[in-house]
C-alpha cells in the first residue's frame, strides 16, 4: 500500500491576534486606526484635517477605533464626533512680558471649563512672524484665533477676513467702523491721562522713556504728547526712545542718559513699568528726591509697582479681563450659527474695558 502525501491545508481564515503596528514611541499609529475602522489612512487623515469631508458613519468608525487603540481618545474623538478640534490659536508678542502672561490667564481660565485648549504662539512681537505663526496654527483647524493688537501684516489681515471662524484682538480698540473685534482700552487715552495728570501736579518740563516701540507702546506716546501740546508744554527735545526690550536695568541706565541730557527735567513718563521701576531705584541710588525733585510715572502697574520706595504711579490697565472677554467673546462666536463678535448692525463688537490711574507718591 503506497504512502499517502498529505494534502496542503487552506490557510487559516481566523482574525490575526498580533498587536497593532506602532510608531516608536509605544503608541498607536495613524495607520492601527485606519486598520481598525477598515478605512484607508488616508481616510483618517482627512477625518483629521477636514472632518466635513467625511461621512458622520465614517467619523464614528474612526472615533471608536481611536478609543479602543488608545490614538489621542479625548481630541480626536471629540473632533471627530463635532467636526471642531477644541482649540484656540492665541498668538501673543512675549512670555516674559507679565502683561501677556495675565492675558493668557484670563483666556486659559475661561476656555478651559468649555473644554478647548489654546495653542499658544510668540510673535516676538514682529508682524511677520505673527503671519508665519498664524499660518501654522491654521494648518491645525483651530475653532477661533485670539490676537495681540491691531498692527498686523496685509497678509495677515487676509487670511483672517478669509476665516470662517472668528478672531479677536486684544489690548487694543479698533477705530469705529473697523472690520475687526477688539477687547482692550484706548492706548492713547491713557498715555493722555499721565500727560494731564503730570500738568495738574505743576510739573513744567515733562520727558518721556520708552523702549520696546510696539504700536501699542507709540499710541500711548502719543497720548501723552497730545496732553502736553493742549497745554502748550510739549519738548519734541524731551523724549527718549530705545527699540530694547524694557527692563528694569534698562529703566536704571535710561534715566541717566535722560537726566544728562535734561537736567532741569521735573518730571518724567516711562512707558512701562519695569522701566520705571528701575529710575525710582536709580533716584534713591543717585540721591535724587521724588517727587520734590523729580516725578515718575509707568505704566501697567505690574506687580512691584506699589512697593517700591517711594510707590510708584502707574496706568492699571484690565490685563485679566481682557483675557477673560476676549475668550468668552470668541466662544459665543464658536457657538453654531452664532456670530457673537458681531452687533446687531452687523459691526464688529469692540469691548472697552477701560484703564485706572494709580496716583502713588512718585507724583
Amino acid at each position: 500500500m503506497g504512502v499517502g502525501i498529505p494534502h496542503p491545508q487552506p490557510p487559516s481564515l481566523s482574525v490575526s491576534t498580533r498587536k497593532p503596528r506602532s510608531s516608536r514611541s509605544g503608541r498607536a499609529t495613524m495607520a492601527d486606526v485606519a486598520s481598525a475602522a477598515g478605512v484607508s489612512a488616508m481616510t483618517v487623515s482627512r477625518a483629521l484635517r477636514r472632518p466635513d469631508k467625511v461621512s458622520e458613519e465614517v467619523r464614528a468608525r474612526i472615533a471608536e477605533a481611536s478609543r479602543r487603540l488608545g490614538f489621542v481618545p479625548s481630541r480626536l474623538a471629540s473632533a471627530l464626533a463635532s467636526a471642531r478640534t477644541m482649540t484656540v490659536a492665541v498668538l501673543i508678542p512675549s512670555l516674559t512680558n507679565a502683561v501677556f502672561i495675565d492675558v493668557l490667564a484670563g483666556i486659559q481660565e475661561t476656555l478651559s471649563p468649555r473644554g478647548y485648549q489654546p495653542l499658544i504662539g510668540v510673535t516676538g512681537y514682529a508682524p511677520e512672524e505673527e503671519e508665519r505663526a498664524l499660518r501654522t496654527y491654521l494648518a491645525h483647524d483651530p475653532d477661533g484665533v485670539i490676537l495681540t493688537g491691531l498692527d498686523h501684516t496685509s497678509g495677515t489681515w487676509d487670511l483672517l477676513r478669509s476665516l470662517s471662524i472668528p478672531a479677536v484682538h486684544t489690548m487694543d480698540l479698533a477705530e469705529s467702523g473697523g472690520d475687526a473685534a477688539t477687547v482692550g482700552f484706548s492706548q492713547f487715552d491713557a498715555g493722555y491721562a499721565i500727560g494731564r495728570h503730570f500738568i495738574e501736579r505743576g510739573r513744567q518740563r515733562i520727558g518721556l522713556i520708552a523702549g520696546q516701540l510696539d504700536p501699542r507702546t507709540l499710541r500711548r506716546c502719543d497720548g501723552w504728547r497730545q496732553a502736553l501740546r493742549d497745554a502748550g508744554l510739549h519738548d519734541p527735545a524731551r523724549e527718549l526712545l530705545v527699540p530694547d526690550s524694557t527692563t528694569v536695568a534698562l529703566g536704571a541706565e535710561l534715566l541717566e542718559r535722560a537726566l544728562a541730557a535734561w537736567p532741569d527735567t521735573d518730571a518724567l513718563f516711562l512707558c512701562n513699568d519695569d522701566l520705571a521701576q528701575g529710575a525710582v531705584f536709580q533716584c534713591s541710588r543717585l540721591g535724587i528726591a521724588v517727587p520734590d525733585r523729580l516725578a515718575l510715572a509707568g505704566f501697567n502697574d505690574l506687580a512691584g509697582a506699589a512697593w517700591t520706595s517711594p510707590p510708584l504711579t502707574t496706568i492699571a490697565t484690565p490685563r485679566h479681563a481682557v483675557g477673560v472677554e476676549a475668550a468668552r467673546l470668541l466662544l459665543a462666536g464658536m457657538a453654531p450659527d452664532k456670530v457673537p463678535d458681531k452687533v446687531n448692525d452687523g459691526e464688529p463688537r469692540r469691548v472697552d474695558l477701560g484703564f485706572r490711574l494709580m496716583v502713588r507718591e512718585t507724583t
